[in-house]
């Protein structure tokens, strides 16, 4: 019997051990403290076929954001030259070389893990390295263009650059150790124990790889290990507003010292913060708990990502259970651009009624909250008189659009399309737009769905025909030629379901329409601010003449960035709705 119980006891003990011995001591995530207030990290590395192609995606759109670099650090020179040299620094890195290139010249593993987290607030930077010695001579190029060399020093024998800012109170700091380096920002006078746990030299008690948080997050969201955060609400809120962080301890300082020299007023007076600070944060935490997010498919084609918050038990059954009759909520969209956005006011107003009623009865006391005691009082004022008709009625609004045009200069941009507004008395609304227009008054319509055409005379503006249809639950408008037809489908469409608050289509052709549109009047206003100068024949003409050039190439340069990425995109769907556990965001964008 002892004899089985002692096999028993070493197969137990094999099994455990089997288990912890998967992990790597020395991952990035082995040096996070269990207890971080926000982490950004991967627990695994891209296939090799994904990799290649979203390297060869990045090295497309380089040359486009290396010419925004270069224009941002040419404006930058006059103001800012060593950070202008730096900017040029990293430009001349990356410049007619591959991202791949790059990061071999710099030592840098792109297939390595890497983990950004908060030792408290304080950011630190974990990620792994090829060749630690081509890292050392990347950060000293990049010391050299700056104009000024980081300062060496050394902890227990571990060395580490670093680079004081005192306006800041807070310090850089970056070291190679073993085969990672590591990048952070601590307090300028960071004491031992907090610089040996930055560096790594001590672990943390219990580390995020110890407890697998982030492994049951992402088998609780559906997110992929390529890339998983989430930031901790409790955690950091009360660490800020208590004032007991050492990183927010030292920027405030460094904030009460810099306005002490303004004003006079002693410093010792701005670093007082009283307790109820941390009390209000931490009640504000209550509410929004935590929030994550993740992939939740990453491949050549596609890159779909997925946000979620948690929400207080009582937000959520305010909204998880609710049902909007919104038209076309209830299904994906399929114009080039079909947005559907629940607005239940009914529900919406007894929510921040009930909001506004508990800080009115329990006001927040902490000195740097006491607007947000205002911006209640207000929310409740504002959730009363949402009770008027129409607007108590409304469900939400639908914009689908079928063509857009941004057209020529000095012309109106033109669209097809439809417009739906759902509401639980959409008589009420035709109501009020005939007591605005005398025209409307006229028009007879019914809640059968059936397309009406809109006077001329209310239409000349748009250049295009329109129509009007009624149900139950929806007005429907519909702009241009043959879009009157479609109005009898839209209002038939499948309303939201339960928790439903958005839904989102955006094909390609469509967004690479609006960044067009974008560009163009950006650049006629650059254009009007060009020969406004001129006609001022200010002294100083030829400096600012200089600086509107500089951003408008800028701007150029960023459009470019813009338009090459719209190039790529087939389409986008995105989603939001709200369940037990809080609010979910979801996107899915389809690469050609």
């Amino acid at each position: 019997m002892r004899s089985t119980k002692r096999y028993l006891a070493l197969a137990v003990a094999g099994v455990l051990l089997a288990a912890c011995g998967h992990k790597d001591k020395d991952a990035p995530l082995a040096f996070v403290p269990a207890d971080t207030p926000y982490v950004v990290a991967n627990l695994d590395v891209l296939d090799d076929d994904t990799r290649k192609a979203l390297l060869a995606q990045a090295d497309a759109q380089l040359p486009a954001q290396l010419a925004q670099l270069k224009s941002t650090a040419e404006e930058m020179a006059a103001k800012d030259a060593d950070t202008a040299n730096l900017l040029k620094a990293i430009i001349a890195e990356l410049d007619g070389k591959s991202i791949e290139t790059f990061a071999q010249n710099a030592g840098l593993n792109v297939k390595g893990r890497s983990a950004f987290y908060g030792l408290g607030l304080a950011p630190v930077l974990r990620f792994e390295l090829n060749d630690a010695k081509a890292f050392d001579a990347f950060i000293g190029r990049l010391e050299t263009a700056y104009g000024k060399k980081f300062d060496t020093a050394t902890v227990d024998g571990q060395s580490y650059r670093k680079h004081v800012v005192a306006e800041a109170g807070t310090q850089v700091i970056i070291a190679v150790v073993g085969k990672q380096a590591v990048a952070a920002v601590l307090p300028a006078d960071a004491v031992q124990p907090m610089l040996r746990q930055a560096l790594g030299m001590d672990r943390p008690a219990k580390s995020i790889q110890d407890d697998d948080r982030l492994e049951k997050l992402a088998k609780d969201k559906g997110y992929q290990p390529w890339a998983i955060g989430q930031l901790d609400l409790t955690r950091a809120l009360p660490l800020a507003a208590g004032g007991k962080d050492p990183f927010f301890s030292a920027v405030f300082k460094a904030h009460a010292e810099a306005e002490s020299a303004k004003t006079g007023e002693p410093v010792a007076n701005r670093l007082q913060i009283p307790p109820s600070c941390e009390t209000d944060a931490a009640r504000i935490a209550s509410r929004v708990p935590s929030m994550s997010f993740g992939y939740t498919k990453l491949d050549a084609k596609h890159q779909d990502l997925r946000w979620d918050v948690a929400l207080a038990d009582d937000i959520t059954k305010a909204f998880s259970g609710v049902k909007v009759e919104l038209p076309g909520l209830g299904a994906a969209g399929n114009a080039p651009f079909d947005l559907s956005l629940a607005l239940p006011v009914t529900q919406l107003r007894t929510f921040w009624g009930a909001q506004a009623d508990a800080v009115a009865a329990k006001p927040f006391s902490c000195p740097a909250m006491l607007d947000l005691n205002d911006t209640f009082a207000k929310l409740g004022q504002v959730s009363q008189q949402a009770a008027m008709p129409p607007f108590g009625d409304l469900l939400g609004l639908r914009v689908a659009l079928d063509s857009f045009d941004a057209g020529s200069e000095g012309t109106t941009p033109k669209f097809t399309g439809r417009v739906v507004i759902g509401s639980s008395n959409p008589a009420a609304l035709l109501a009020m737009g005939r007591l605005a227009s005398p025209a409307l008054a006229q028009l007879k319509l019914a809640q059968d769905g059936k397309p009406v055409a809109l006077p001329q005379e209310m239409t000349a503006a748009l250049g295009q025909p329109v129509s009007v249809a009624m149900s139950d639950k929806a007005l429907a408008l519909a702009i241009g030629q043959g879009e009157d037809a479609k109005l009898g489908e839209v209002l038939k469409a499948a309303p939201g379901d339960a928790g439903r608050m958005t839904r989102l289509h955006l094909n390609g052709d469509m967004y690479l329409a609006w960044i067009k549109a974008m560009e163009q009047k950006s650049e006629r206003i650059a254009e009007l601010a060009n020969s406004m100068g001129h006609e001022e024949g200010s002294e100083d003409g030829d400096d600012a003449a200089a600086t509107r050039k500089a951003a408008a190439e800028r701007s150029k340069a960023q459009f470019e960035t813009m338009r090459q990425q719209a190039e790529r995109i087939k389409t986008i769907d995105g989603e939001m709705h709200v369940e037990n556990a809080g609010m979910v965001f979801t996107s899915q964008t389809e690469l050609k």
